[in-house]
């Protein structure tokens, strides 16, 4: 049940205001635990205007904590009576239907109150409660997703309405496994006729469909390229020039431990903000050694010293479709990211590119997450990602983790495309100046 403030019936009389006054130190009195003080003040209220829907509200509220749900109905309908056009009312007035198992007036009350405000909570709760009560838990499902999405992200839950919350979560998931099932009888015939194969694509919409995911955009920090695809994993066959990379691991993860070894002053941390910048979610990394980069290219400038202790790395790289443009690309580094540490979820800079992963050095308890999809790296094993959509990454073990990481062109952009972007970026860059904020 909810309280409310209401400023209704008549526009009011000029009682109106020391009412809604009284009605408020009412509920203060009782959430401070004077209950003298609020019976006391309710009383007044009640004299001054024993019809006012603020004070009729309060009285089925008490009589409903007293068990007296008759009264509180009464009192409840009377005050729909005089204010017809405050959800919170009827929403009240249901939860005593609710109480007197008047199923039919409930459920009418109800709609009243949606009718009136299609998001508020408590009536969208009482709904789902209604269909699982008669025993429709498709229908309470859908009533208890549109009450979920009303819910700011990451605000506490009211205490009033939590275990309600958690109840229609817990329908709304028994729903979603239910319509999996349903999905994958209906589905399997036509998959075996079309070969039994991976449907990537319609997996992906399926677990939408079904709340096994999460719907995640490209959100580039700089320049978005419309009408490629969206896709946070690409399918590894589609970059069959990886083979040969994967093939070369163990050389590469040679000149890595190499480096590690001989050359630790070269790494330098990934993320180094200078001073003024707001941080953000950078702020624990910035100029931390924690996440740290052993740059061969950076930001299309070679590292020649770097180049030359990991020869057999660089000859790989360069046979590779990598992002060629001036002052920007390309970008390939050894990523170091130490014990017991997070990057915080990010996203880069343009879907004109995506980034690739080749796993080196892989403790236990490390992972990747890209848009609604999670992954755990495997030495050897590549993938690329589009790091426009948001992403972040862990190693919660006792020991650094190591990877190969370069950028190369979206493969869904045409060679015409590529020399256009590839223009259009290093004239954005000259406009602005070398180092301009906004400009990567």
């Amino acid at each position: 049940m909810s309280d409310v403030n209401i400023a209704a019936a008549d526009a009011l009389s000029p009682a109106n205001g020391t009412v809604l006054r009284l009605i408020q130190a009412v509920k203060t009195a009782a959430a401070a635990g004077r209950g003298d003080e609020a019976d006391q003040l309710l009383a007044r209220a009640a004299q001054i205007a024993p019809a006012h829907p603020a004070v009729l509200n309060e009285l089925g509220l008490r009589m409903m904590q007293r068990g007296e749900v008759a009264k509180a109905r009464e009192l409840f309908e009377r005050a729909t009576q005089c204010d017809p056009k405050h959800p919170v009312l009827w929403s009240n007035l249901a939860s005593s239907l609710h109480a007197l198992n008047m199923l039919p007036e409930e459920l009418d009350a109800v709609e009243r109150a949606l009718s009136l405000e299609p998001r508020h909570l408590p009536s969208l709760l009482q709904k789902g409660m209604l269909f699982e009560r008669s025993g429709d838990p498709r229908n309470a499902a859908r009533a208890y997703r549109n009450a979920l999405a009303t819910l700011p992200a990451g605000q506490p839950l009211p205490e009033s309405v939590a275990a309600a919350i958690e109840q229609a979560r817990a329908v709304v998931v028994q729903d979603d496994a239910a319509l999996a099932e349903a999905i994958r009888q209906r589905l399997t015939g036509i998959r075996e006729r079309h070969g039994g194969g991976r449907f990537r694509r319609l997996d992906h919409c399926i677990d939408l469909l079904t709340g096994r995911r999460s719907r995640f955009h490209s959100q580039p920090t700089f320049m978005f390229f419309p009408e490629l695809p969206t896709v946070e994993f690409f399918d590894r066959d589609e970059f069959p020039w990886l083979d040969a990379i994967e093939a070369a691991t163990d050389e590469i993860r040679a000149e890595l431990l190499s480096v590690l070894v001989s050359d630790r002053e070269g790494l330098e941390p990934y993320v180094a903000y200078r001073d003024g910048v707001p941080l953000n979610q950078w702020k624990e990394l910035n100029r931390s050694r924690r996440w740290s980069a052993y740059f061969l290219w950076n930001q299309s400038v070679p590292q020649p010293a770097h180049q030359a202790r990991c020869p057999r790395t660089v000859e790989l790289l360069k046979a590779a479709p990598q992002c060629d443009v001036a002052a920007r690309g390309p970008t390939a580094f050894f990523s170091i990211l130490d014990a017991n540490t997070r990057i915080p979820p990010h996203t880069g800079v343009t879907n004109t590119r995506v980034t690739v992963h080749l796993p080196l050095i892989v403790p236990p308890n490390c992972g990747f997450r890209v848009g609604s999809e999670t992954r755990e790296w495997i030495a050897g094993k590549a993938w690329v990602f589009d790091d426009t959509i948001e992403h972040e990454a862990w190693n919660l073990s006792d020991t650094a983790r190591g990877m190969l990481i370069f950028d190369v062109w979206n493969p869904f952009l045409t060679a015409a495309e590529r020399d256009l972007a590839r223009a259009l970026t290093e004239a954005v860059g000259e406009y602005y100046g070398a180092g301009a904020e906004g400009v990567p």
